[in-house]
């Protein structure tokens, strides 16, 4: 095979997985109008449609997705042995990829990360924020972050953060006047301010637990966000009570900025990095899984 021709393959594959010619284009680094161009190129010289193009989207026709489904596994065993014989180099090197919600990368990921930049110059890190529920083998990243009860069976899960917790708040100036939540129920009767995750559009619950038992609340206010940092501003603007990470509203608390509420109501959860335990790891993912991992 031309070396074009698994370039074209592999253009294809990021086309078909992203069903973007732009961000496909964006991912690898060429312009959009040269890949179409590559794209209608590799349907004529295999002499069959692959892709269905509209004003909005893009979709593989039939052919399309059987040369996908036989192209994906055999790509990710090639970047997989790539990746193996780059850990015979001396020094790793390569990127690696992980997608985490904003909170995540700034409060755990990076401040450990960053230091790897100067021990570690070779290697390449690229966070990706996301607070969906994201197929990383999919969309090709190396690894994710999520709580522990949302990691797949099929994932080896390493624990980076143990005991974070939710807190409830809301500044001085909105509780004036209003009477201070004793319950979760009472959350119904204040401006809460939301957050929306992308799977499926909806907001995210309000999870509280106190004994062992576990109260949702479909809180409702007037405004979303989708990022915890906007949230936690909007109650310190007077907005309504937020759901956000203790750590991060602890120093408001401290400087009178914000109030606790619903203290003993809190939840825990750890935060764990994980990734598919049938892939190959490079030294690259071992250096940066070591600095992540979590130690007493």
């Amino acid at each position: 095979m031309l070396r074009e021709n698994l370039a074209d393959l592999q253009a294809f594959v990021t086309v078909a997985r992203e069903r973007s010619f732009t961000r496909a284009a964006a991912q690898l680094g060429i312009s959009r109008s040269a890949l179409s161009h590559a794209m209608r190129t590799l349907e004529k010289r295999i002499g069959l449609r692959l892709l269905t193009r509209t004003t909005r989207s893009v979709s593989t026709t039939e052919a399309g997705a059987r040369l996908l489904a036989t192209l994906e596994p055999r790509l990710a065993e090639i970047d997989s042995e790539l990746a193996a014989l780059g850990a015979l180099r001396e020094s790793p090197s390569g990127r690696v990829r992980i997608s985490a919600a904003d909170y995540a990368i700034k409060e755990i990921l990076w401040p450990r990360l960053a230091p790897l930049m100067t021990t570690h110059p070779d290697i390449e890190i690229e966070l990706s924020i996301d607070y969906g529920l994201t197929d990383i083998v999919e969309k090709g990243f190396d690894a994710g972050v999520r709580a522990g009860d949302q990691v797949a069976k099929d994932m080896v899960a390493v624990l980076i953060a143990p005991d974070l917790c939710l807190s409830v708040v809301a500044s001085p100036r909105y509780l004036a006047g209003r009477d201070m939540p004793r319950t979760p129920d009472d959350l119904l009767r204040h401006r809460c301010i939301n957050l929306r995750l992308p799977t499926y559009g909806a907001l995210a619950p309000w999870e509280l637990e106190k004994e062992g038992k576990t109260i949702t609340v479909r809180a409702e206010g007037p405004a979303v966000f989708n990022s915890v940092y906007p949230v936690l501003q909007a109650a310190i603007d007077d907005a309504g009570l937020a759901f956000v990470p203790l750590d991060l509203a602890q120093p408001h608390i401290n400087a009178g900025r914000l109030v606790p509420l619903l203290n003993d109501w809190w939840p825990r959860f750890s935060a764990y990095l994980y990734y598919p335990s049938s892939r190959q790891a490079s030294r690259a993912f071992s250096v940066v899984l070591d600095a992540l991992r979590y130690r007493n």
